[in-house]
């Protein structure tokens, strides 16, 4: 009996602890929600995707979509780069890049002074589509919401919320790839135009790609995290973004997981004649690719499923409404905000909205967690403070 009156006893201490705790009073100050950014990005991407729908690589409406991304860089009082390139059958595609500069970052030399470091953080996302006009029946009300307008809302979200973080380190590039689809040919034009020093101080490339149409939103690291001795040091911001949804209760606030990949199937991921194992990594390609080559970590979102026991077996999606073409939404006719919609989309709850307000939240606070390379200009001042 005095094991029950001693535990008894506990529990009563806990409530009456907890109870100031938690209650409010109107003198309390207001509970504030994390990536409460309100519609903006999923209207960019609702508004994007109604009038680019056949936005192919190297189209008219391809362009007419880049310019609207420059636009709405500009409408944010952003200086916007265009970068044009082709590919080898005379077709024409652009990039639309933001350069924003950060405080910086120091590092001590052998004697002690302090040397200001430039460390970068790019972030990217694909603005064409998979098909054109043509190619697809008008029926389906095809539009690309989520390959990858969602990207899109992402990127101008981050673009219209980063002017909130006046304390971060890193210098950042926004970056619209065009050509996606053509095996990433804008990401691929952007990284090759890289200068040593710039590519050299990448800390991170945040690739967004079809966080819409699949039933849980992932994020993985790159091909690169595979090579022995590189799978921490590789998957190490990855890790952190990871940390960010744990740490900020998205889940509580919006009902946001952001997944690992763990389903451990072992098979030859990257080609190199040996077995890995698929865990934190996508089978799924997309502008990190030629980032992951030059040997830069990589977080890629995605939305997709991947708890299956065969890699054939992948897709995006599970619901049973949607499996007219295997479960896959990207790069199919019902990439659709008229079919995706109805299954997405609740009088309480606009999963579109929920998804680019928490993946660009991610990235933001995962960025203000410092390099591996450098302290921090507020990590700096505090150690000449003390």
């Amino acid at each position: 009996m005095s094991r029950i009156r001693k535990l008894i006893a506990l529990l009563l201490s806990m409530i009456i602890f907890i109870i100031p705790v938690t209650s409010c009073s109107d003198d309390d100050d207001e509970v504030i929600l994390q990536a409460d950014y309100g519609s903006y990005g999923a209207d960019i991407a609702r508004e994007f995707a109604s009038l680019y729908p056949y936005r192919r690589a190297y189209t008219e409406q391809e362009a007419a979509a880049g310019e609207y991304i420059r636009s709405k860089f500009e409408e944010l009082g952003y200086e916007v780069s265009k970068q044009d390139f082709s590919n080898l059958y005379g077709g024409t595609s652009s990039n639309y890049i933001v350069n924003i500069s950060g405080k910086g970052f120091f590092s001590i030399d052998e004697f002690g002074n302090p040397q200001e470091v430039r460390r970068t953080i790019v972030i990217g996302a694909h603005y064409d589509d998979a098909f054109s006009e043509d190619q697809v029946d008008s029926s389906y009300g095809y539009d690309g919401i989520s390959d990858n307008a969602s990207g899109i809302g992402v990127l101008l979200t981050i673009a219209a919320q980063i002017k909130n973080y006046e304390d971060l380190s890193f210098d950042v590039i926004l970056v619209a790839f065009g050509a996606g689809n053509d095996n990433y040919a804008g990401a691929q034009a952007f990284a090759s135009s890289l200068t040593d020093e710039v590519a050299g101080s990448i800390d991170c490339m945040y690739c967004i790609d079809s966080i819409y149409g699949g039933d849980k939103v992932y994020a993985s690291a790159g091909y690169n995290s595979l090579i022995m001795n590189q799978k921490y040091p590789m998957r190490r911001k990855l890790y952190q973004a990871y940390d960010v949804v744990y740490d900020s209760l998205l889940y509580s606030q919006y009902g946001f997981s952001l997944y690992y990949n763990e389903c451990g199937i072992i098979t030859d991921l990257n080609g190199d004649g040996f077995d890995d194992i698929y865990r934190e990594v996508s089978a799924n390609k997309s502008d990190y690719v030629p980032f992951d080559n030059m040997n830069i970590p990589i977080v890629y979102f995605d939305s997709a499923d991947y708890f299956f026991d065969n890699m054939d077996e992948m897709k995006d999606t599970k619901n049973l409404n949607l499996q007219e073409f295997g479960g896959m939404i990207r790069s199919t006719p019902i990439d659709s905000s008229t079919i995706l919609d109805p299954f997405m989309v609740t009088e309480e709850r606009d999963l579109l909205q929920v998804r680019i307000n928490c993946v660009a939240y991610v990235i933001l606070e995962s960025m203000m967690k410092g390099s591996d390379y450098a302290m921090t200009y507020n990590e700096y001042m505090s150690l000449q403070e003390g």
